[in-house]
Order: structure tokens, then sequence, then C-alpha cells
């Protein structure tokens, strides 16, 4: 349903003040109403080791969470430590990722990655971002999800939800998620960064999603000066 003129002007003006709201002004904000509507996050990538987490989140690039822990769910009961995927033929690794996308280059990742555990960590994860994106197929995002989860070390993940909404929300004005995940540390509190990051991700499945957001229903509506949210309510 189209806006109303009086809800365009209302909402203009809402726009105007949103605008002019400080990036940190608005962090706090929506921060605190992000953690009344999410009291308690934590990844929904299935995992019993800190190892087994790195493998899932591997897994999980350009694949959802439900499809990830249905893979590894089976998996894990044949391949578990680094030890088993350093042993196991490529082959055999893609046979149970395959429905996960781009199961060579994922195969291969985790294969080669559990072999620079054993050889170069004695099989455990590293506890540091400098050390865990040097392993094969890990990046950033995929270091920071396994230092916030498992060891509890603050870290900002940068998925396609983060990025997409924190845009959104004017929280950057960057594409770039190294560059996104940097602006975000500047405006929310260290403590919070492992939270806010998945808290982002879960209003992104619910609200905030990239083709038909709900904003109507957006409990962040009056803070958001992402001026297509006009086009649609």
């Amino acid at each position: 349903m189209q806006l109303t003129t009086d809800n365009k002007q209302l909402t203009t003006h809402n726009l105007q003040q949103t605008t002019n709201m400080s990036p940190k002004t608005r962090a706090a904000k929506i921060l605190k109403i992000l953690k009344e509507r999410y009291p308690v996050v934590k990844t929904p990538l299935f995992h019993e080791t800190p190892f087994q987490l790195l493998v899932a989140t591997i897994l999980s690039a350009q694949c959802t969470d439900n499809q990830v822990n249905k893979v590894t769910r089976v998996m894990y009961q044949h391949l578990k430590t680094p030890e088993n995927f350093a042993r196991a033929r490529v082959k055999t690794i893609e046979k149970y990722i395959r429905s996960t996308g781009f199961y060579h280059n994922k195969a291969k990742n985790i294969k080669s990655c559990s072999k620079v555990l054993l050889e170069r960590h004695g099989g455990q994860v590293p506890r540091t971002l400098e050390e865990l994106v040097k392993l094969p197929g890990v990046g950033r995002k995929t270091a920071n999800v396994v230092l916030g989860a498992v060891f509890d070390i603050p870290g900002m993940v940068v998925d396609t939800h983060v990025g997409r909404i924190s845009q959104r929300l004017g929280l950057t004005t960057n594409t770039d998620p190294v560059k996104i995940e940097f602006d975000l540390m500047e405006v929310i509190p260290e403590r919070e960064w492992n939270e806010f990051s998945l808290r982002l991700i879960f209003f992104g499945r619910e609200i905030c999603s990239a083709r038909k957001p709900k904003c109507p229903e957006c409990p962040l509506f009056k803070l958001c000066p992402w001026p297509d949210k006009l086009l649609d309510k």
C-alpha cells in the first residue's frame, strides 16, 4: 500500500530528523531497540568444537545456516576433527557438502585448512584474527564468527545482512565489508560487537530483507534514513 500524503510528509520529517542525527547517537538507539527485540543471541550454526564451527562457517558462504546445519549434522558423524578432514579425500568431503554450493572450493579449503592447523597449530584453532585469516578459506568474517562465538573475543562480523542493514540505517556509506566493519566498530561499543552483528543478522532475516523489507512493522522505522523505505508502506 502506498503512503498517503500526510504519511509521506510525516515520514519525510522523521527522515530529516534522523539524517541530522550523529551515527553514534543513532547507533546507540538502534542497539537498545535490537537488544530488547533479541535479548539472547548466539550463532545458529551447529558445532561441538571450535574446529567444527570453523568448518561450518566456511560452508555458510552463499548458503543458509539451516542448510549448513543439515549437512554438518550428518558429516560430523563421520568427519569430526582436523585429522579426519586432513586424511579424507577431497571427493569424500565434496559428497557431504555438495548442497552448500561452491563445494569444490569449499572442500579443498577445508582439507587444506585442516592440514595447516595440524602442521602449524597442533590441531587447535588459533585465537587471533591475524592467525585465523592465514588459514585457507578463512576471511575476516569467518574469523570474527569463531573468535566471538567460541572464545568470546570481540569482533564485528559483516555478512550480507549486516552490510545491507548498516547502509540503510546510515551507520556506513561504504560497500566494502572490511570498511563497513571498521565503521561499525567506531560507533558500537567493543563489548557489544559480537552480539550486535548477530542481532543485525536476525533482524535482516525477520524484518529488513534485501528485496521486501517489512518497513511498516519495523521497530527501527523512525531511526532509519533509508529513502527507499518511502516507496513501500
